[in-house]
């Protein structure tokens, strides 16, 4: 039997990868109380497992802060020693996007008093802490879709990929409309020479054939692309190895349409090829 323990940060997917779990094959449940997840393992791994035909063999269970955390690590130590194997999928989010999708949503943290949402949040945090550092795989979704999220999920538990913890997101934007707040690395372009001046080029993107050619013939757009790609394959697993699983990667230029947009596609093209991590790519300001 696979057991997957699914919990994280309210507001942060839980309830969605339930869902694409279920659709994978999982018999999911979710909110249940702590005291129940040891028995019903139990039942999972011994009889039902046992019995002709079983459809059993993957098992999610979603727990929370309703659940009770306090009382849920009792549960999980007794699973341990019956030599039950199981996997805690965490899935989290900064502080500001879940206060955000709190109040998109209208709904109220199951924590908060007076309706202080942030106050909830802090106190989950404390509450769901021995979980993240326990987790099996830990997902931070402040910058997913939801695609985004199931094609992690897939890769996960459909592919059997390798999963670093860490989910690298390629950024590319335009200095003039200001450097994006939430960037861990961010890297200037604008040293190639801009294809806005070039009157063929200028209403075209760096993702038209026509502005790559351009800027790919120089042969600083290659040696650039050559040092940033070692360099962030020598910092992602010391990154990973620090517990960090948000990467934020900025590649800018003057208004985030050509130049940035064509050697951040460049990059992610590159780093997807070996990539042991989540990773994609977003462009700002192509439109602007």
């Amino acid at each position: 039997m696979k057991l997957v323990i699914v919990t994280g940060m309210s507001g942060a997917g839980k309830s969605s990868t339930l869902k694409m779990m279920e659709d994978l094959g999982f018999f999911c449940m979710d909110n249940l109380p702590a005291p129940l997840i040891e028995k019903l393992a139990e039942l999972f791994a011994g009889p039902f497992s046992e019995s002709p035909g079983s459809e059993w063999g993957k098992v999610a269970i979603g727990v929370d802060v309703r659940t009770g955390l306090t009382s849920l690590k009792k549960p999980l130590e007794g699973l341990k020693a019956q030599g039950i194997d199981y996997e805690i999928f965490f899935l989290d989010a900064s502080d500001s996007v879940l206060l955000k999708r709190f109040k998109e949503t209208r709904r109220t943290h199951p924590l908060a008093s007076e309706d202080r949402i942030e106050e909830g949040i802090a106190e989950e945090r404390k509450q769901i802490g021995y979980l993240r550092e326990n987790a099996t795989y830990i997902l931070d979704t402040s910058h997913m879709l939801i695609r985004d999220l199931k094609k992690e999920i897939n890769d996960i538990y459909a592919a059997n990929k390798n999963y670093g913890n860490l989910y690298v997101n390629i950024l590319s934007f335009g200095f003039k409309y200001g450097i994006p707040a939430d960037a861990d690395l961010v890297f200037d372009v604008r040293f190639l020479p801009n294809p806005f001046y070039i009157e063929e080029l200028k209403k075209d993107t760096g993702k038209d054939k026509s502005v790559r050619d351009y800027l790919m013939s120089f042969e600083e757009s290659h040696v650039f692309l050559r040092k940033l790609q070692d360099m962030i394959l020598f910092l992602i697993p010391n990154y990973v190895k620090e517990g960090k699983n948000q990467l934020v990667i900025a590649v800018g230029c003057t208004g985030g349409k050509h130049r940035s947009v064509c050697l951040a596609e460049e990059l992610y093209n590159a780093l997807s090829k070996e990539a042991e991590y989540g990773i994609k790519i977003e462009h700002r300001d192509i439109e602007r």
